[in-house]
């Protein structure tokens, strides 16, 4: 982008979303992009990677660009892809020019681990207490009065993002965080991912939500091959497991199970993408990957 054509008073900036897992980031992420881009599933630990969305316009006659991370929920790592997933979350707080720490109205305070991580940092807090149609007013004011009391935030927001309730005055208070910048991504930019990265989201959304237990932790999705053509886009995913009994359940009946993945995946690509979409899956067992540095790489963890 030329300096030229960028207004005089440009803001941009980064907005890291933070908290512990199954809060309501990823949901959050979704509605102040205005685009699905994060998994968004009633199970924790969805998000794994650092997403960004990138958000352009004019509030109040200012040009803003907001670039927003959805990221991993803070947990106590135990495989060598949760520290691969923290360290996302580090990265996301170092450049934060503005963050929001979210919690939920049943979270039961014991996010001393996030705290820890916050404490220290001299970059603006909103405190975002979400889920508060679920809760009566009396919660939703105990909540608010704890976290004034115990947390240093420049505000302790209460919000629904599932009904968007609050989320406009979010928004207004984030801007006036902003620092005049110009542009960090061109502005027809939506996110910093490819294609191939949303084609393997959307695949492993769909086995969160098929499959119970510990078989969709033992996933990773991983697009060997997107093709795009004029009328359709060919997409081959390997889908990595652990262990065989885990690559039998994936499969189901003559392999019914995983083909239901497919076809939900599927109609979720056409939509995203805007075509028609022809998808290959294969599983592979790659005993404990999550604990294997050289396949966390080559999956896309750092």
């Amino acid at each position: 982008m030329q300096e030229e054509n960028i207004s005089p008073g440009h803001k941009a900036g980064f907005i890291s979303i933070v908290g512990k897992p199954n809060v309501g980031k990823s949901t959050l992420m979704n509605i102040l992009v205005g685009e699905r881009l994060s998994i968004i599933t009633s199970k924790a630990q969805t998000t794994r990677h650092r997403i960004m969305g990138i958000v352009n316009g004019v509030h109040e006659g200012t040009d803003f660009q907001l670039v927003y991370s959805d990221t991993p929920g803070i947990i106590k790592p135990i495989y060598e892809l949760h520290k691969s997933m923290m360290h996302f979350v580090h990265g996301s707080l170092d450049d934060a020019d503005v963050i929001l720490f979210v919690t939920d109205i049943f979270e039961k305070h014991d996010e001393d681990d996030v705290i820890t991580k916050l404490q220290n940092t001299e970059t603006p807090i909103l405190l975002i207490i979400n889920k508060i149609d679920l809760a009566k007013p009396e919660q939703i004011e105990e909540k608010i009065n704890y976290w004034k009391e115990n947390f240093k935030a420049v505000e302790v927001i209460p919000i629904s993002a599932l009904h968007q309730q609050n989320v406009d005055g979010l928004f207004a208070k984030i801007i006036g965080f902003l620092p005049v910048h110009h542009p960090y991504f061109p502005k027809d930019e939506l996110t910093d991912k490819p294609e191939r990265f949303f084609a393997a989201e959307i695949i492993r959304e769909k086995i969160f939500t098929n499959y119970v237990k510990e078989v969709p932790y033992s996933c990773e999705v991983v697009i060997s091959s997107f093709k795009e053509k004029d009328d359709i886009i060919v997409v081959s995913a390997e889908i990595y497991v652990e262990r065989t009994t885990q690559r039998a359940i994936l499969l189901g009946h003559k392999g019914e199970r995983i083909k239901k993945v497919g076809v939900e995946a599927r109609l979720e690509m056409e939509k995203f993408f805007g075509k028609k979409i022809f998808l290959e899956q294969y599983i592979r067992v790659e005993p404990d990957w999550r604990n294997k540095k050289q396949k966390l790489e080559r999956f896309g963890y750092e």
